[in-house]
């Protein structure tokens, strides 16, 4: 399968100037500095992927905010210095959102508003604009983590408008591209855009999400103490899965998917992979990891199976999160 160069082992940024408790530019200052990008070099990462929030780069009328800018301008510098790539993913835009915790928000009117979605290109155009000069460096991801099944064909619609109007300004940036179901790895077969070399589809993986969220605050009805390991027989992570939250009833339940193993991801990733190569794209992870309350060592056997998987399909991908998070990979040094 095509592989997504310079874009194979990356890490997250997230929690920096997306998902931030409160905006603070004391935070965004020092959450992520120079040393960070270095130490990220120095553990083996290719890239970062960088989530940014609509809010810290333009005001609510939408007015650019130049402060919010230099945050990833010098992020990319700093890429560019100790050797790195960098996603630019706009984790959440003007109208949408993702967040479970956003209980209110109208996750459908996004794709269906002509006003929401022309505020949405024209940051994305800023972003371009901003950005074009750096394309063998810089890769852009539209929105982060589709969440509503019944909304995969208006957003196809949108990605083309999106991926017209990017070639117009970097021809040669790759735009990299997800499903819907927060970006469930068998929704890429859904994506009906049109596609060249530089375009990649795109994930995120969790599974068994029973695993990689025990414990989860944000998850409806699941209790903080819940612990459960890795691996375990797949018949006890969709039974505990239902007696907890139906937010945690995904991919596990896909027809003829091996036990948890690097089997069980090949089986889950495999109509994907099969999109990825009849389109001839390459295909990336953006978000997979373990909540940091799991147990070290199974956590340990997930990412080493996910990742025999990773690399037998030469598919890119970003471990979530390199700080904090529940998911901070420092904090397992």
């Amino acid at each position: 399968m095509k592989k997504f160069e310079g874009f194979q082992h990356g890490v997250n940024l997230g929690g920096w100037i997306s998902q931030f408790a409160e905006y603070d530019t004391k935070h965004f200052d020092t959450f992520i500095t120079e040393t960070d990008i270095a130490r990220i070099r120095d553990m083996g990462f290719d890239h970062v992927r960088v989530p940014v929030d609509y809010n810290v780069l333009e005001d609510e009328e939408g007015v650019i905010i130049e402060r919010g800018f230099t945050y990833l301008e010098s992020c990319r510098k700093w890429c560019e210095k100790y050797g790195l790539n960098m996603v630019i993913d706009l984790h959440e835009c003007f109208g949408y959102s993702f967040d479970p915790l956003k209980k209110d928000m109208d996750r459908k009117k996004f794709f269906y508003d002509d006003a929401l979605q022309k505020r949405f290109l024209k940051l994305w155009k800023e972003i371009a604009v901003r950005f074009a000069s750096y394309t063998k460096q810089v890769a852009f991801e539209p929105l982060n983590e589709v969440v509503l099944y019944e909304v995969a064909d208006a957003w196809n619609l949108l990605l083309g408008k999106y991926i017209a109007m990017i070639r117009e300004i970097a021809p040669d940036a790759y735009i990299i591209v997800g499903g819907v179901c927060y970006n469930n790895v068998q929704t890429v077969a859904l994506l009906d855009i049109p596609v060249d070399e530089k375009v990649v589809y795109n994930f995120h993986c969790y599974e068994p999400m029973v695993f990689t969220h025990q414990g989860a605050y944000w998850i409806e009805n699941m209790p903080l103490d819940f612990r459960i390991g890795y691996p375990k027989p797949l018949e006890e992570y969709r039974v505990t899965s239902e007696s907890l939250s139906q937010a945690l009833v995904g991919a596990i339940y896909s027809a003829g998917v091996r036990e948890p193993g690097p089997g069980f991801f090949e089986d889950l990733f495999k109509p994907a992979i099969a999109k990825a190569e009849a389109d001839g794209v390459a295909l990336y992870c953006g978000e997979y990891g373990v909540i940091d309350r799991a147990n070290k060592e199974d956590r340990d056997r997930w990412l080493a199976d996910i990742s025999e998987v990773f690399e037998k399909y030469r598919i890119g991908r970003a471990q979530w999160n390199y700080k904090e998070k529940d998911y901070g990979i420092v904090e397992f040094e």
